[in-house]
């Protein structure tokens, strides 16, 4: 099968499509036939050597986010040959992942499709949902509270914009001016440009300070300073963590597998509550050129790849 991988360190052009042999579910795995895989900042961090060096192994893989149908299963698992799944495929460090025509991955890392939603669409889903909905759980916000989400019209920050509204939080969206209306749309209940200093903005509409901050564009102590004194500040990203003060709790959100959730997002997403968004789409055999693109940032959705 063909996959899309990383030989050394580098930069995008690392990136390669090679034939590989094809992978077999062990028990509790299942190999899905890929229809559309999506790309994330984290495939960047795999050519770019963060995780380890590349020179340990032949070839690393490339990919979190896959949909398409069941291909196989390995002992234990009931799911039926051609079901249309979703899959957060964890793990970084492995020979092939979800940006390949097939993908072995564990039981509990996938879901069903959202009904009816076209599986390059699916494909956006895991990651930057789980994300969201994992910080928001960090946030133990009420109707009625306050939340500051940062780069809102993001793909993390778009799902968790929806999220918090379907709880009945009140949201102020931060993004580019030209974003204004779309979270507005999406349950934003106030705005804030990026090209503002950000707590005074937040704090024309809330003047204490709002409840919690989900800071999706990683932008740390500005985000911070929005926060009321004693409330809770998630970051998505350990680098940029703010040191806490004025009694704000400061956590840091990394989702893994968890079958249930993403089963629930899935099913969020089927009924409309959750708005899934392509950005572009690239063949597989052009994987070097999506990668670039990923590069240049300021993308509205995810960039796909379709075998």
């Amino acid at each position: 099968m063909r996959a899309a991988v990383v030989k050394k360190v580098g930069g995008p052009e690392a990136v390669e499509v090679l034939e590989v042999p094809l992978p077999e579910p062990g028990p509790l795995e299942v190999r899905i036939k890929v229809a559309a895989a999506a790309l994330n900042p984290a495939d960047a961090a795999v050519w770019a050597g963060v995780f380890r060096p590349l020179e340990e192994v032949e070839y690393t893989g490339l990919g979190l986010d896959a949909a398409g149908t069941v291909d196989a299963v390995g002992q234990g698992v009931l799911l039926e040959v051609g079901a249309p799944v979703i899959a957060f495929d964890a793990p970084v460090l492995r020979p092939t992942k979800a940006q390949a025509e097939y993908l072995v991955t564990d039981v509990n890392s996938i879901a069903p499709a959202p009904e009816g939603m076209d599986l390059t669409l699916a494909a956006t889903i895991p990651l930057n949902a789980m994300t969201a909905s994992l910080a928001l759980d960090h946030l133990p916000l009420r109707p009625r509270d306050t939340l500051l989400v940062t780069g809102a019209a993001g793909a993390v920050g778009g799902y968790a914009v929806e999220l918090a509204r379907a709880r009945g939080v009140r949201i102020v969206a931060q993004g580019r001016p030209e974003d204004e209306e779309f979270l507005r749309g999406r349950g934003a209940t106030w705005f804030v440009s990026r090209d503002e200093e950000l707590s005074e903005a937040v704090r024309r509409f809330v003047p204490e300070g709002v409840d919690g901050v989900l800071d999706a564009a990683a932008l740390g102590a500005p985000a911070l300073a929005a926060v009321r004194n004693g409330g809770i500040f998630v970051s998505v990203r350990g680098d940029v963590l703010p040191a806490p003060q004025r009694g704000v709790v400061v956590r840091l959100t990394a989702a893994g597998p968890e079958a249930t959730r993403l089963s629930y997002l899935s099913a969020l997403a089927e009924v409309g509550v959750l708005t899934p968004r392509v950005a572009q789409i690239y063949p597989l055999s052009q994987a070097a050129e999506a990668h670039a693109q990923l590069t240049r940032g300021g993308h509205r959705g995810r960039i796909v790849l379709v075998p």
